[in-house]
């Protein structure tokens, strides 16, 4: 209870010190818990180069900064760092980068928030915790008012959960890139045409001796077995644990497992079930090794990776059709975002703030953008030919039309793979098991948890 408290407090003196770097005329509440005090933050200004000052760090010097990524940013993250500290060299004194994978770095955050980084980046679905639990900060008001007008509104919401003592929507995290996953293929193995369907992909897979991987028993990317029968979460009950789900048709979600079920079972051999870190290496060949993958679905944390091993074979697209009961119904998949947060023990809060904001900023974005493949959310960004012109990001995009928001969700993750893990299981007989029974079961473990 200290401990929260300390954080709590130490949130309430960060964001109480940038309002008074304010300028221009447009007041706002900054949603702390300072008795709804207001600041003055001009929103004629845009950009980070336009809105941070050194008055922004305050009394701060020479600064030890911990910051935490995952490993396939690591390499240019440690550049963008070290730009940083030549910005301000009287300001910062080192920033170490730590390779922390994004899906994790909540539990890490929570198990010991004093041991962790100063800035590290995040997968949204782990906001409520976070923001609960009193260890995260909430963004400056100045730089808030930025990220609102410059950024995609679905990123920011994303990042925007209501602060537990004003109740007033407040802004917690920073977006760096759309958060989700889409078929990569061999253009070689599998057609642009045949990309549009489940059944004609996994057919040219198996014409030409390759395989088609996606993790199956992930509740990730299991999830969309439920979906695309119509299944959605619709936020957290008062509580912010039980899980809420839309109305949906029992025997239209079952209908959906069954098909994908019966897709995994006849092509038995073609489709695996395996880690997405080996649809890179399964598309990599060599003088003595010939790829094995023909297609998969993966994230655009590996796009690089997998445009390095096919090169002018390369394809993306959104995740295909499958026939359910004679219809081809369009996959829907789960997205999110991957935002930028600053620790609220952090022993230098003002100068993490301005890292924090320079990582999330339009020039680190079209970084990791045009060397990780990574999609922008900054809405100038977003519109620019080279993003444009991205097959990859371009499938991203069209993917989050039919998918499901990764924020405010449950404990929705192991129930859903274990349903995955059931779908494709060997002993699995599609022609005679009970989905029924199984999705009660799913529904009745996320609702009991």
């Amino acid at each position: 209870m200290k401990k929260i408290i300390a954080l709590c407090l130490a949130a309430m003196m960060m964001v109480g010190a940038f309002a008074s770097c304010g300028g221009g005329s447009t007041s706002s509440g900054d949603g702390s818990g300072d008795s709804g005090s207001k600041v003055t933050t001009d929103t004629t200004k845009t950009g980070f180069d336009n809105v941070v000052s050194e008055a922004d760090f305050g009394k701060e010097k020479n600064a030890k900064l911990k910051v935490w990524g995952p490993d396939a940013y690591t390499k240019l993250l440690k550049k963008q760092c070290e730009d940083f500290k030549k910005l301000y060299p009287k300001y910062v004194s080192k920033i170490e980068v730590v390779v922390q994978a994004e899906a994790d770095a909540g539990t890490q955050m929570l198990a010991d928030p004093e041991a962790g980084a100063d800035v590290f980046g995040f997968a949204n679905d782990q906001l409520n915790n976070l923001v609960n639990a009193g260890v995260i900060a909430q963004i400056a008001p100045k730089y808030a008012a930025d990220i609102q007008a410059t950024n995609l509104k679905e990123a920011v919401d994303a990042c925007t959960l209501a602060n537990p003592k004003t109740k007033k929507d407040t802004l917690y995290a920073m977006p760096e890139t759309g958060n989700g996953y889409f078929l990569v293929y061999d253009k070689s193995v599998v057609s642009d045409k045949d990309a549009a369907s489940f059944e004609k992909i996994l057919e040219a897979c198996k014409k030409n001796g390759k395989t088609f991987i996606m993790d199956a028993g992930n509740g990730y990317y299991s999830c969309m077995f439920v979906f695309t029968g119509g299944l959605r979460l619709e936020g957290l009950k008062a509580d912010q644990k039980t899980q809420i789900f839309n109305k949906y048709d029992e025997k239209k979600v079952v209908a959906s497992m069954k098909a994908f079920s019966t897709l995994m079972h006849k092509y038995k051999g073609t489709f695996k079930s395996l880690n997405v870190s080996n649809i890179p290496s399964g598309f990599t060949s060599s003088k003595t090794r010939k790829s094995t993958c023909g297609a998969g679905i993966d994230g655009n944390w590996d796009t690089a990776a997998i445009k390095a091993a096919l090169g002018k074979n390369f394809g993306a697209a959104k995740l295909p059709t499958i026939n359910i009961d004679g219809k081809d119904e369009q996959i829907v998949s789960m997205y999110g975002y991957k935002s930028v947060a600053i620790n609220g023990t952090s022993k230098y809060p003002r100068t993490a703030q301005v890292l924090a904001y320079y990582l999330a900023s339009e020039k680190c974005q079209n970084e990791r953008c045009e060397q990780l493949g990574w999609s922008p959310t900054n809405k100038a960004s977003v519109d620019t030919d080279a993003v444009k012109k991205d097959v990859a990001i371009t499938a991203l995009l069209d993917q989050s039309k039919y998918s499901v928001a990764q924020v405010n969700i449950g404990k929705i993750w192991d129930p859903f793979a274990n349903l995955g893990s059931k779908l494709c299981a060997d002993s699995t007989d599609p022609s005679s098991y009970d989905f029924n029974a199984l999705f009660k079961k799913t529904i009745n473990n996320i609702l009991d948890q």
